[in-house]
């Protein structure tokens, strides 16, 4: 029963989290129609709306990269059961992003607006080419497995975790992480960039770098050898960029 149980959990965990995510996609796309987006919602001085903010950054930050963390993983599943601790993880992560959308304030001050049908369209559409980069790069590394449902399935079927290898499919062959360099690319590619939009991807960039940080110090105490020489080949998150001296 537990086993069916862990299935169905880690079901809703995903479902809630692609909820989540389509609306992360309109939220820094300033969405017209969404209750909340970065650039509309409940109106706020701009000392308040910059300690909010910036506070929310700093929590989002803090819970995934706390919790993705093998030291904490350790400890967190002496509490919860290992066949979804990927799957409570999710969780977290969405209800700290709704969280983050309602208490967001916006800083509707504008930095630049390109309003040219080319300049426009041509921002856009690296602003999409980023998060098909987000979602390419989750299917070339185990997609189901990133979201926990790779693991509740095998422990509903009773099959071990093949042991993991250092691959480079694809986008992975250009940079080492591929799916910060299409949140990058989708946070920072917009016609519209306002005081509360730089803000956002100023701060999700500070964050990124310091998750690569310990993601790597993680990956090679892992991998060894084989990732240093990975560092050394790839760049980090622009291709030739970021390479590790030898």
């Amino acid at each position: 029963m537990s086993r069916s149980l862990f299935l169905i959990f880690g079901g809703v965990a995903y479902a809630i989290f692609l909820a989540v995510f389509l609306y992360l996609i309109g939220f820094v796309a300033d969405f017209a129609p969404l209750p909340r987006t970065i650039d509309h919602g409940p109106a706020a001085p701009w000392a308040i709306a910059l300690a909010v903010d910036a506070g929310l950054i700093a929590l989002f930050g803090l819970q995934h990269s706390v919790m993705a963390r093998q030291g904490f993983k350790r400890g967190w599943t002496r509490i919860v059961p290992a066949a979804i601790e990927r799957s409570v993880y999710v969780l977290v992560t969405s209800a700290v992003l709704i969280l983050f959308f309602w208490l967001w304030r916006p800083i509707p001050a504008p930095i630049w607006n390109v309003t040219a049908p080319l300049g426009f369209w041509l921002l856009t559409g690296l602003s999409l080419l980023g998060w098909g980069v987000v979602l390419t790069s989750t299917y070339l590394i185990n997609h189901f497995e990133l979201f926990g449902l790779q693991q509740v399935w095998r422990n509903l079927t009773g099959k071990d975790a093949a042991a993991p290898q250092l691959r480079r499919p694809l986008f992975y062959k250009l940079v080492r992480h591929p799916l910060y360099s299409g949140f990058l690319l989708a946070f920072w590619a917009t016609p519209a960039m306002t005081v509360g939009h730089l803000l956002f991807a100023g701060g999700m960039t500070v964050y990124i770098l310091i998750a690569i940080w310990f993601e790597e110090r993680d990956l090679t105490g892992f991998f060894g050898e084989d990732y240093a020489q990975y560092q050394r080949e790839v760049g980090m998150v622009i291709p030739g960029v970021g390479r590790n001296a030898a």
